[in-house]
């Protein structure tokens, strides 16, 4: 008999295929005591294992295509860099060697040291570093307990156009996955932003997360469903059901063919708005990825990239190559680089204790707040950012902004370091525009406030949310409340947009909400003219700004802001999609 389970669709697209559970069994590891004159064997063997995790990993690495995006190759070198850390190789030898254990028992402790650490931490970033750090223990363990490797470890096409279904995945399983060519996977927990499900939707496969107790109901090779766009996991269909789908998956493939002609057109509504279409990168190779779609600049440069795995600040000169080097390859479109947001929520090896250990470390020493403390870390790079506008359109952004004497401290340092630069006649551009970011609620509600002292906003919806609606975005047990369409949130943002229309100012979006296709209309009609998306959703939002008309759906739009209902939200939503000239 044909049924379904629900859960939150994180990556659009239709998947059939035959399943493959993905089972980690917990690892039967226990102390042994051993001789002393057994020490240094054990650490050898120890040695060995951690080599053999480098191996597996670097035949993974030669596997994935010259084409992949350089993000996605970077999970595989992160682990080869922690395998290379003295964390997983010399501490757990120290351990050995001082508590005269086996080397599995070394592993496990280090491998719990670590972990404390992490499951102190909120943010989501973290999370996946603590994925990471049991992906990379997982691999030396199974190594030294002789166990084969997991089968979508394997660098083979046996998985090829099968749907993965697992507890949950870390995003280095994701690259593994996208390897062997699934068609898509579902996972029993996970929320729409975690970092697995944005770089599900980067890489295009169809997912659905949170699906509470799927392996209890779905076995082994069965055939099943992913309904991407709703959220569905459909299961026992019969010929009926599946040939439904099988066409919803060719409209999808055409739908998405289709268009690749917009990608030189303007983006401009039917009523003639003109839209900024910009993109949101992590790394300077993504500006590739903009021509493809036909981005209009960079709206958002994550420059934290360039602050790990390393124990010291990068210096003035790396910055300025960096972004020099984007601004060669962008041939004058622009680029928004945000200044670094890293701190409690996204530590670095290099600089002072940001309070990781908090009890809420998303609240805690990060972004600007970190910045201002350091000059160390802040300063080298504003100059370099200032020297760089010298050769072409580039705009500074300071994210988590909370209070305006945080401006007006950035702006006295920016005046500084540009009466330096003058003394030492070294060019820039004596009028790059300095924006901020709009994340806690206070800002949104004081924008008016920040638009009078500065050049453009930019409303970051990820953090935006989860400070609105106070909770974990990560946290299964109640992501459920993290909802763009709260009226709270809804109204947060129309206050952003209504302060920069009155200061005559561009007020951007750049978090997950302005590439998700379900809200590009309502955003159209709260006034919103400017969004920053990843590359891989930038054509399917030009669509659909070019086939609405603004004027037509205001309304609809301002209605949102007053209504509570979750039947009429539903009816509002269908009204916009519905909304085509």
């Amino acid at each position: 008999m044909t049924f379904s389970l629900h859960g939150v669709a994180v990556s659009r697209g239709i998947a059939i295929g035959r399943v493959h559970v993905v089972e980690r069994n917990q690892l039967e590891i226990t102390e042994i005591r051993i001789d002393e004159d057994e020490v240094e064997n054990e650490v050898v063997r120890l040695h060995k294992a951690v080599q053999l995790a480098k191996q597996h990993l670097r035949e993974v690495r030669e596997h994935i295509p010259s084409s992949t995006p350089l993000e996605i190759a970077a999970f595989i070198d992160t682990h080869l860099l922690m395998l290379d850390d003295a964390a997983f190789s010399e501490e757990p030898a120290r351990i050995v060697r001082q508590t005269r254990c086996n080397a599995e028992w070394a592993v496990k402790l280090q491998r719990d040291a670590l972990v404390a650490v992490f499951d102190e931490m909120d943010d989501a970033y973290l999370r996946t570093r603590r994925d990471d750090v049991d992906n990379v223990v997982d691999r030396i363990i199974r190594n030294l307990l002789r166990h084969q490797q997991l089968r979508h470890e394997v660098p083979d096409q046996k998985l090829k156009a099968m749907i993965i279904l697992a507890s949950d995945l870390t995003p280095a399983d994701l690259v593994l996955l996208q390897h062997h060519g699934v068609a898509g996977f579902v996972t029993e927990f996970g929320g729409q932003t975690s970092h697995m499900s944005i770089l599900a939707r980067s890489l295009g496969i169809p997912g659905v997360v949170g699906v509470h107790h799927a392996r209890r109901y779905i076995k082994e090779d069965e055939t099943v469903i992913v309904d991407g766009e709703d959220g569905v996991v459909v299961g026992a269909a019969d010929e009926r059901i599946l040939a439904e789908y099988r066409e919803r998956q060719d409209q999808r493939r055409r739908y998405v063919a289709g268009l690749q002609v917009l990608r030189e057109a303007p983006a401009v509504t039917l009523d003639g708005v003109s839209i900024t279409l910009h993109a949101n990168i992590d790394l300077p190779g993504d500006i590739d990825s903009l021509r493809d779609v036909g981005a209009n600049g960079v709206g958002l440069y994550r420059t934290e990239f360039m602050f790990m795995n390393r124990s010291d600040y990068p210096d003035e000169d790396e910055h300025f190559n960096v972004y020099r080097q984007m601004i060669d390859t962008l041939a004058g479109a622009p680029l928004t680089i945000r200044t670094a947001d890293i701190g409690a929520d996204k530590p670095t090896d290099a600089g002072p204790d940001t309070g990781s250990l908090a009890a809420n470390p998303a609240l805690g020493l990060r972004a600007i707040r970190l910045c201002l403390r350091e000059p160390s870390l802040f300063w080298p790079q504003l100059r370099a950012i200032l020297r760089a506008s010298a050769f072409g359109p580039v705009r500074m952004m300071i994210p988590m902004l909370s209070s305006i004497d945080e401006v007006r401290q950035v702006l006295d340092v920016v005046a500084t370091l540009r009466n330096e630069l003058r003394r030492r006649d070294i060019a820039f551009d004596e009028n790059m525009p300095i924006g901020g970011m709009i994340e806690v609620p206070a800002a949104a509600i004081c924008a008016d406030i920040f638009a009078v002292e500065l050049d453009f906003l930019s409303i970051g919806t990820n953090d935006l949310i989860q400070y609105a609606v106070a909770i974990d975005r990560v946290n299964d047990a109640v992501s459920y409340l993290y909802d763009p369409l709260n009226p709270g949130v809804l109204r947060l943002i129309q206050m952003t947009l209504d302060a920069g229309s009155k200061a005559g100012i561009a007020v951007a979006m750049c978090g997950e909400m302005a590439g998700d296709r379900r809200y590009t209309r309502l955003l159209l009609g709260l006034g919103l003219t400017e969004f920053s998306v990843h590359p891989a959703a930038l054509l399917e939002i030009k669509h659909l700004v070019n086939t609405t008309h603004r004027a037509s759906i205001q309304g609809y739009a301002q209605e949102f802001l007053n209504t509570t209902d979750a039947n009429r939200k539903r009816e509002l939503l269908a009204l916009l999609d519905g909304q085509q000239g």
